[in-house]
């Protein structure tokens, strides 16, 4: 059983996450939610044929296989800033450019299995990260990007985060091809 991790108040993260926290149940099963949405993608994503996995809705619009890099990317970045508020480090972190960071991530190159291994371990290390914070820890406030964000916001938003790519791979991507 997990720590239970209360849902922010909207002070605790900036305007553009709350796309995001509307994707997530409000009921402090933050880490249940984590647990079940690795479960989840996984299967969905082993559904999926190579076809759709390397399918772009738009010439200039990431493949479905770099979608999934990019939230691993994410959820790393996040977990790191996590850690840093949470151990009261008061550096403002800087923010990145996803569009860069998918760009050299040679996703075309990589099998669907390596990156499920790397999704799987990206995804227990953040539960473990999260099941190890105080109630303190959870509530510290850090800055990013010039947004400051709470501890267990940036949980929230890691779980929102992939949830809101999730649900648009199968509208914009799945739903494109039937």
């Amino acid at each position: 059983m997990y720590t239970s991790i209360a849902f922010p108040s909207k002070e605790e993260y900036p305007s553009y996450a709350s796309m995001y926290m509307e994707y997530v149940k409000k009921d402090g099963s933050l880490l249940q939610q984590l647990k079940q949405s690795l479960i989840k993608v996984k299967e969905f994503v082993r559904s999926l044929s190579q076809e759709e996995l390397n399918y772009r809705y738009a010439p200039d619009k990431w493949s479905v296989k770099e979608v999934l890099v990019h939230i691993i990317d994410d959820e790393r970045i996040y977990g790191y800033r996590a850690l840093t508020f949470a151990r009261n480090d008061k550096t403002n972190l800087p923010g990145f450019e996803e569009n860069e960071y998918t760009q050299y991530a040679d996703t075309q190159g990589r099998s669907i299995e390596n990156i499920l291994a790397e999704y799987e371990a990206v995804r227990m290390a953040t539960i473990t990260l999260f099941d190890g914070f105080s109630q303190q820890a959870l509530i510290r406030i850090g800055t990013a990007n010039k947004n400051k964000t709470s501890v267990r916001a940036l949980g929230y938003h890691i779980l929102g985060h992939e949830l809101h790519h999730i649900h648009s791979i199968k509208e914009r991507y799945l739903g494109a091809l039937i």
